[in-house]
C-alpha cells in the first residue's frame, strides 16, 4: 500500500518562501499523476497544483499561479511544492495526493485522488 508523507511546511513571514516535499513509498510512484491540496481554517480542502506522471503536464490554481511551482523527481518517489511569494491566506494544512488511476494529464478535482498524505501546516504571519 502506497504511503505519502508531506514534509516542509512551517512559519514564515509574508513574502517568504518554503518547499513543500511528499515522499512516496512503493514502486509505482512514476506512473501516477500527483497533486496538492490545501484546507485552511474553516475552509474546505481546495486544489493548489497538479502534475502527471511524466512532469510534462502541470496545472496550478489561479492564485497560485506564477507563485508556487510544483515538481516531481520520479527516481526519489517525491513530488515538491516550492512555495514564493506567500500570503496570510496562504495558511493552510498542505496535503498532497495521488492520482486514483494512472489516468494521462492532471486533474484538479478531489475525487480524482485515491491517496493521501497526513497533511503539513503552513503559517504565514502578516
Amino acid at each position: 500500500q502506497v504511503e505519502l508523507l508531506e514534509s516542509g511546511g512551517g512559519l514564515v513571514q509574508t513574502g517568504g518562501s518554503l518547499r513543500l516535499s511528499c515522499a512516496a513509498s512503493g514502486r509505482t510512484f512514476s506512473t501516477y499523476g500527483m497533486g496538492w491540496f490545501r484546507q485552511g481554517p474553516g475552509k474546505e480542502r481546495e486544489f493548489v497544483a497538479a502534475i502527471s506522471w511524466s512532469g510534462a503536464s502541470i496545472y496550478y490554481a489561479d492564485f497560485v499561479k506564477g507563485r508556487f511551482i510544483i515538481s516531481r523527481d520520479n527516481a526519489k518517489n517525491t513530488v515538491y511544492l516550492q512555495m514564493n511569494s506567500l500570503k496570510p491566506e496562504d495558511t493552510a494544512v498542505y496535503y498532497c495526493a495521488r492520482r486514483a488511476s494512472t489516468a494521462a494529464g492532471v486533474a484538479t478535482t478531489i475525487g480524482d485522488y485515491g491517496t493521501w498524505g497526513q497533511g503539513t501546516q503552513v503559517t504565514v504571519s502578516s
